[in-house]
């Protein structure tokens, strides 16, 4: 029964979208963009986002990613809004609270979301939206720092940088900055960015580490630099993903501007150095491709396809990143996506919630990074597959 309710739905949905639904099956997908296909197919698995956190229901930094995704696609049918903005009022009280959101955790994953309620601001005008809205940058007001400026990941993770935070915080900030005229942040925004590169860059490859630990406390901390052990892509993924969405948002003659585009052409080329040659995508642990037990990963390749198409659309990145952009994106569709017949397709090789640190620990190894679970179509892969589709009009 499960499996045909399943199948009912993925029918309404392959109708119900413009160009499809006409002739076969198989023409009606050929016809269909893959940012489209993988917004219905996501829509079909979980009826609600809230059915996409695993059970759990959380103000929850990739689920809400996805919301945001999707949400994109609302010019060609109003459902794909609805589908975020239902998840952002399921929390959002009409007082501007929102349900099972602590501002004194000091997680700054719990921002991410938060560039939904501008959204929805900007769309409706309501209040509650704008307390909201208010209540994360009070949490970003008071959340604690490094001695050298850098806000800590967790409070539960004291003195940390993690380069997966700079996506969370930083460009949420900024469009706070361009749209509340509140132009501190501005240079709060670019500091962190600069800051988490000097803190995690290796000279020798340019590549970033995961993450940074000023007391060098912690056990996957090098005792000298405070680094961790290895270069994930993801990490890489979300820290460039936050410098081309903060560019959006910071005026063109901000004195930081230059610097930080600068710092994305070198990571950016770093990149291109450990890119699988066979597929055109890269490895969990970016440089040991080559090492047993290493795999190309969805959701970092699809993070470097985004940033790499905007990057060259917009001028920060040589014309010649476009192209990879594109090849990149094929890697992806001929590697890691499965087409099944009813229409909706799987993305394969996403590695699942990662860190550093927490109970059980996680001691930032080789062996570790390789053995975290790998999920279809988990929503740290999905949703930059969307939003890179989008880029390139795929």
């Amino acid at each position: 029964m499960k499996k045909l309710i399943f199948a009912i739905a993925a029918l309404f949905l392959l109708v119900a979208v413009p160009g499809c639904g006409s002739g076969s099956n198989s023409a009606g997908k050929s016809q269909e963009k893959w940012s489209v296909r993988m917004a219905n197919t996501l829509m079909v698995q979980y009826d609600t986002l809230l059915k996409m956190d695993g059970g759990r229901i959380r103000w929850q930094y990739d689920v809400s990613f996805v919301g945001q995704a999707i949400d994109k696609l609302g010019d060609l049918d109003p459902k794909y809004s609805k589908y975020m903005e239902d998840y952002i009022n399921f929390f959002v009280r009409e007082d501007g609270t929102v349900h099972r959101y602590r501002v004194e955790e000091y997680n700054i994953d719990r921002i991410n979301p938060a560039k939904n309620l501008i959204t929805l601001y900007k769309r409706t005008g309501e209040k509650k939206y704008r307390d909201a809205i208010e209540l994360h940058i009070q949490q970003m007001r008071e959340h604690p720092k490094t001695e050298s400026g850098g806000f800590w990941h967790k409070k539960i993770y004291p003195n940390q940088i993690w380069l997966d935070g700079l996506y969370m915080a930083s460009p949420f900030l900024a469009q706070y900055a361009k749209e509340f005229n509140a132009p501190e942040w501005f240079d709060l925004v670019t500091k962190e960015i600069k800051l988490a590169y000097q803190v995690t860059l290796d000279e020798n490859t340019g590549l970033l580490y995961h993450a940074y630990d000023e007391s060098r406390e912690m056990g996957w901390a090098n005792p000298e630099t405070g680094q961790s052990p290895h270069f994930w892509g993801r990490a890489m993924g979300w820290y460039t993903m936050a410098i081309v969405d903060v560019l959006d948002f910071l005026p063109k003659n901000h004195p930081d501007r230059d610097s930080i585009i600068t710092i994305l052409q070198n990571v950016s080329e770093a990149l291109l150095k450990v890119r699988d040659p066979e597929t055109g995508l890269w490895f969990q642990v970016l440089d040991l491709g080559d090492k047993d037990g290493n795999y190309v990963e969805g959701s970092g390749s699809a993070m470097f396809a985004y940033v790499f198409a905007k990057g060259a659309k917009n001028g920060y990145l040589d014309k010649k990143y476009w192209d990879i952009a594109n090849t990149t994106f094929d890697g992806i569709i001929e590697h890691l996506i499965v087409e099944q017949e009813d229409g909706l397709i799987i993305m394969k090789n996403i590695v699942g919630p990662t860190g550093l640190g927490g109970n059980p620990y996680r001691d930032g190894s080789y062996e570790y990074y390789i053995s975290e679970t790998i999920v279809d179509n988990d929503p740290k892969g999905t949703a930059p597959f969307i939003i890179a589709a989008l880029e390139l009009d795929r």
